[in-house]
């Protein structure tokens, strides 16, 4: 009987998991949309919904990195379009257009320094730091391009945006497996990985422990300036033109992917594979709102919905959880005095 009981215990341990509720709903997201257009599961229409969405996805990685850390950073989409803006410019005003590229990413780096200066050296709150930084770095790229659109750059690399480079694969949804790849192994299965849950779930501790937080704080938001301005020319690349507004409004969808995914928004947990599925629940999502005719401010709200479902979902669960393992506590020792008595007895 103990046997049969840890065996559903178990099963049910699983079946609580997050994960699990994610898969169940991708597989709800898919059965529904597959009603509506009968082609919808082919490989090449979901390898078309991530080339739609792959700038965002790969910014979730960092932002990942930083959620779990216990920090934030909402100016990522701004310097996405900031990059994209100033390669353009540059590019546009006689400059070398691969060097137009670099100064783009060093434009990311140094983004990345300022935000990571006064969070993690002067340790001002990240959510503030970073709200105003995106302000300030989208009214930048405006200064850089005022009101107009930039086109017309090179050939090779309008081809990496809009072409694909092995098969059905374009160049960004490739990027973008081989960066899921290494950020997985360094989250998940690193040192730097590990100091970073450590961080998040109690940044007191793991300064007593020996860990350079203010380090690794640091490298996180550089690496997260160097990726949006990565992500940024991809943009402009799959477009083949830039303007002020370019990747407005993204940080939305970026930080519901990766709290939709479990990742705790007060910092110390989560996990890439769930971000993973919660990365397919939206593409899905955004993409059967579109079949059934909904409008984009529709599906805005959609998104919205599913930001405060992923907030108060895991809250909800661990709530649960903990209210089950306390009714267990209680009833467990009446067993055990129901057991003592009856020996008792026997004697």
């Amino acid at each position: 009987m103990s046997n049969n009981k840890r065996i559903l215990s178990n099963i049910w341990r699983k079946l609580n998991r997050w994960e699990t509720l994610l898969f169940v709903i991708l597989a709800i997201v898919f059965f529904i949309n597959s009603m509506m257009a009968s082609n919808y599961l082919t490989i090449g229409n979901q390898i078309n919904l991530f080339i739609l969405y792959i700038e965002k996805i790969i910014v979730v990685l960092t932002m990942t990195f930083l959620i779990i850390n216990g920090e934030i950073d909402l100016s990522a989409p701004s310097i996405m379009g900031l990059s994209a803006c100033t390669m353009a410019y540059f590019y546009s005003n006689g400059i070398n257009f691969s060097l137009a590229i670099l100064i783009s990413l060093l434009i990311g780096v140094a983004c990345g320094i300022f935000n990571g200066f006064w969070v993690a050296v002067v340790g001002l709150n990240s959510l503030i730091v970073t709200l105003a930084t995106l302000i300030g770095y989208r009214g930048l790229a405006r200064v850089f391009v005022e009101d107009r659109s930039f086109g017309y750059f090179q050939e090779w690399f309008n081809n990496l945006g809009q072409k694909n480079l092995i098969g059905p694969f374009p160049f960004a949804l490739i990027l973008f497996f081989v960066m899921f790849i290494i950020a997985l192994i360094i989250l998940q299965y690193s040192g730097f990985g590990r100091r970073v849950f450590v961080i998040g779930n109690n940044k007191d501790v793991a300064r007593y422990s020996g860990v350079n937080v203010q380090r690794v704080k640091f490298l996180l938001y550089i690496a997260s300036g160097v990726i949006s301005s990565l992500a940024g020319l991809l943009l402009a690349a799959r477009y083949g033109a830039v303007r002020g507004d370019t990747a407005y409004g993204y940080e939305l969808e970026i930080i519901t992917i990766a709290l939709l995914g479990g990742v705790n928004i007060f910092g110390g947990s989560g996990s890439l594979y769930s971000v993973f599925l919660s990365t397919l629940i939206i593409l899905n999502v955004r993409n059967g709102a579109s079949l059934a005719g909904l409008s984009g401010h529709f599906q805005t709200g959609i998104i919205g919905a599913l930001l405060i479902f992923s907030i108060l979902g895991p809250n909800i669960s661990k709530s649960f959880a903990e209210w089950n393992k306390k009714r267990k506590s209680l009833i467990k020792p009446e067993k055990t005095g129901e057991s003592n008595y009856k020996e008792v007895v026997k004697g």
